[in-house]
């Protein structure tokens, strides 16, 4: 099981996802989709803000199958990664690919940021608030309490 965080902050955010999510369906099958959160945007101002969601993916596929194919989804809806942080269609990143611990130049998993980010704690804890963390050992339900306030999310569908 790998879980995904989806984001988009430019034209129709909630079209995008659900592109994005078709598209991924067709790597495995998407077995959870948690509602759509709206979300500030992290270490960037004067962003629009984001629309998330967290997805559970089987899949057959080994991660730089996964990744490789994910990347080429979000080429396809438009996503060139600069290295800046720009506003963009669709970001999607593998947060959890069952309980791999990966560290290569094209792959880091568990994600290296997901414990600090509120846009995604959020909706993952919707879909699998018991789902532990393969490093710190903690649920994902116990690193969002464990977040500092701030960092606005708000649930908007679902």
């Amino acid at each position: 099981m790998v879980y995904l965080s989806l984001g988009s902050n430019l034209g129709d955010r909630a079209i995008h996802l659900q592109s994005a999510i078709e598209r991924i369906n067709a790597l495995g099958e998407v077995v959870a989709q948690s509602a759509f959160y709206e979300t500030e945007p992290v270490e960037v101002s004067g962003h629009p803000w984001y629309l998330n969601c967290a997805i559970a993916l089987k899949t057959e596929k080994m991660p730089k199958q996964l990744i490789a194919a994910l990347l080429a989804i979000e080429r396809d809806m438009g996503r060139r990664r600069s290295g800046e942080r720009t506003p963009r269609k669709i970001d999607i990143d593998i947060l959890l690919f069952g309980n791999s611990v990966i560290d290569s130049k094209e792959l880091t998993v568990p994600h290296p940021e997901m414990h600090r980010r509120r846009f995604v704690l959020e909706p993952l804890v919707e879909i699998a608030p018991e789902l532990r963390h393969p490093v710190f050992k903690r649920t994902v339900r116990e690193l969002r309490e464990a977040l500092p306030p701030g960092q606005g999310v708000k649930k908007v569908s679902g």
